[in-house]
């Protein structure tokens, strides 16, 4: 199953390059939502889009606020950073932010539409978040999170249906409802009786 890429939030200040950026997500054959602030960006999370392409630096607040907010919606979106200049310490927080790709500036759009290429194709290295929560956080404790966050994306993904969230993750329907049942994952509206939702999405977006 695949994910499709609709709706991407392009937030930049720099309108030339935004209105750049738009053209290339419409050749994507997917809908740019534009944004100069993070204030403007918040405003449109609401349905969250698929894809957010973001400048660390706004002219009202740092990206982080906005990349904060992105992880508070369902689904997630994917999330792209790029800048003139990222310092270490705001690489390192672009990456705990969940960020798959930093690009700097000025960019390409072979360079973007590799990166968002990648960026829906592959999962993300998941051993140095695992290996840090070590003495951290106790095992059980580490499965159980990953298991809710998992099943809450599915869900959402799939509009509420358990059995496309199943499916999405690979494993029985029963097993999606007893997480559930079990408090550890909070599902969006279930789809009305009888309808099992989606069987499958794509994920269209960069030609790979």
């Amino acid at each position: 199953m695949r994910r499709r890429l609709e709706r991407v939030l392009i937030v930049e200040d720099n309108a030339p390059l935004r209105s750049a950026i738009a053209r290339v997500v419409r050749g994507w054959g997917a809908q740019p939502l534009e944004a100069a602030t993070a204030a403007e960006a918040k405003a449109l999370l609401s349905p969250p889009p698929d894809l957010i392409i973001i400048d660390i630096h706004l002219p009202d607040e740092p990206a982080f606020a906005v990349l904060e907010a992105c992880s508070r919606v369902w689904p997630v979106p994917l999330k792209v950073a790029i800048s003139g200049a990222a310092t270490p310490e705001e690489a390192f927080r672009l990456a705990q932010l969940g960020v798959r790709a930093y690009l700097n500036k000025p960019l390409s759009i072979e360079e973007l539409t590799a990166a968002v290429d990648t960026a829906l194709r592959e999962a993300p290295d998941l051993d140095p978040w695992i290996t840090e929560a070590v003495g951290h956080v106790p095992m059980r404790e580490l499965q159980g999170r990953v298991r809710s966050v998992m099943v809450r994306q599915a869900l959402a993904l799939m509009e509420g249906s358990r059995s496309g969230a199943a499916r999405l993750l690979a494993v029985s329907r029963q097993a999606v409802q007893q997480m559930l049942r079990g408090g550890r994952a909070r599902p969006p509206a279930e789809p009305p009786e009888g309808d099992t939702g989606p069987s499958s999405t794509t994920i269209s977006g960069p030609a790979s």
